[in-house]
């Protein structure tokens, strides 16, 4: 099936009030979004929603999917005509009329309601919320303020660029929240000019529900802290496998794992080193062993069963030695490398907290060239971070990148951008969050930047005045 040239990706909004440490703050989803700003002004928070949001809808498509629809529509091309039902019957007959735009009002209404369902179905959704953040209760969520009356909202907006697809909301305050999700009765899924090479079933309208991408995407999130994760991996699995056996003593005060640590640990765990996802993205991590590691990550799994062993060789010796023997540096960058070489692929959505985590200078200007590359393979990136460095090594792949419409491309693997395709957003405390603006000269500079660098200066100025001063009356006594 061919769909309409004029489909163009998937716009995401998430906008929150009183959201743990965030007073307000709305933010549409680029292919490389920035995270700044100082501690605990919600940063992570803010990653951490986007991951259960995808979690919960699981994924952003065009219209909200979830398996259970997916299989309804999988199991339904085993259907005979006669077995069809009389819309869903009529929906196949639009489907496959050419020259005929088909809306979402086309579907069969069984169709429509189930996903209806799905989209405002609040236990699932705050089930999720809860997992992501390991909490109890969604009220924890709320910003943390004297006043308890604050009203938690949570909105996502998902569009393209000509229309409006669909949208969903949570808010309340204490204990009562309300879960409100539509969908847009008008949206356009196949254009009149859409050609067919093919009679269509009703499996195809997942393609449909797609869009462009024609698959179905995937989210992965880096946590911080990713150095001190590898290193006790392997503690950590033992004590949580001492925990399952009888005879243990449960305490109901257990300590327990966020959603998101919990699929991080789950998915090193699991670790096969089979081949590549996608090819460009198994280059680009060769290129981080090579440039950042200066080594390589070998993965050793004993007698082909069990829990894998992570190991590093640098480019000077011909001995492996374990990531916990390495430096910090490599196992910060250890998972990186193993979801680029066997995991991510163009269309999937990557987070990462703080990706300059125990890099030098030049390391976390190199990490941003890898971060850009990946944008450059269609890999949408998120990340958190504090570093000056990393932000203006962005920069200057912006204005690489406004050169690069001039030029043609050479790079095998390049690592330019567009301004229009990073969003930067500056977290502070007590204030909504604030977009920061791509500038030629300036690039991506926090305006708290600037201050921290104006009073190392005047500092410095004034212990210089000192000195001077202190010299000249030593040398007039």
């Amino acid at each position: 099936m061919s769909e309409s040239k004029d489909t163009q990706p998937l716009k995401i909004n998430i906008a929150v009030e009183n959201f743990g440490p965030i007073e307000k703050a709305e933010i549409d989803l680029r292919p490389l979004t920035v995270f700044v700003g100082e501690s605990n002004t919600g940063k992570t928070y803010f990653a951490t929603l986007i991951y259960a949001l995808e979690r919960a809808f699981e994924g952003f498509a065009r219209v909200p999917l979830r398996h259970s629809i997916i299989t309804l529509l999988k199991q339904s091309r085993y259907r005979s005509q006669k077995e069809l039902d009389k819309e869903t019957f009529e929906t196949l007959t639009k489907l496959n009329t050419s020259g005929r735009t088909f809306k979402y009002s086309d579907f069969p209404k069984w169709l429509c309601t189930h996903i209806q369902n799905c989209l405002n179905d609040s236990e699932f959704i705050e089930n999720k919320l809860k997992w992501c953040y390991d909490l109890y209760s969604v009220s924890e969520l709320i910003r943390f303020a004297e006043s308890k009356d604050n009203e938690l909202i949570i909105s996502l907006i998902v569009r393209e660029e000509k229309q409006s697809l669909w949208n969903f909301e949570l808010g309340g305050c204490g204990a009562d929240y309300s879960v409100n999700g539509s969908v847009n009765e008008n949206m356009i899924l196949r254009s009149e000019n859409a050609i067919s090479q093919k009679e269509l079933d009703l499996e195809d309208l997942l393609l449909l529900f797609l869009g462009n991408s024609n698959k179905m995407s995937d989210f992965y999130y880096l946590p911080a802290a990713r150095s001190g994760i590898m290193e006790t991996r392997g503690i950590i699995i033992d004590s949580l496998i001492e925990r399952t056996t009888t005879g243990f003593d449960h305490s109901t005060n257990s300590f327990t794992f966020s959603g998101v640590i919990a699929e991080f640990l789950k998915i090193l765990n699991n670790y096969k080193d089979k081949g590549y996802a996608s090819r460009e993205v198994f280059e680009i991590a060769n290129l981080l062993e090579k440039e950042v590691l200066r080594g390589e990550i070998k993965v050793n799994q004993p007698n082909g069963v069990g829990s894998p062993q992570f190991l590093y060789k640098s480019q000077t010796s011909d001995q492996y030695i374990r990531i916990s023997q390495a430096s910090s540096m490599v196992a910060e960058l250890a998972p990186l490398v193993l979801f680029l070489r066997g995991i991510v692929k163009p269309g999937d959505t990557l987070i990462i907290e703080e990706p300059e985590s125990h890099l030098h200078p030049r390391a976390q200007t190199e990490i941003a060239m890898t971060i850009a590359r990946l944008v450059r393979a269609g890999v949408r990136v998120i990340i958190t971070t504090h570093s000056d460095w990393l932000l203006q090594q962005i920069g200057n792949l912006i204005r690489e990148g406004e050169l690069e419409k001039h030029d043609k491309e050479t790079s095998e693997l390049p690592h330019w951008l567009l301004k229009e395709e990073v969003g930067a957003w500056w977290f502070h405390t007590d204030k909504p969050v604030e977009e920061i603006p791509f500038d030629r000269i300036e690039g991506i500079e926090p305006r708290d930047y600037e201050d921290v660098a104006d009073n190392l200066y005047n500092s410095f100025v004034d212990f210089e005045r000192q000195f001077l001063n202190e010299k000249a009356e030593s040398e007039n006594e």
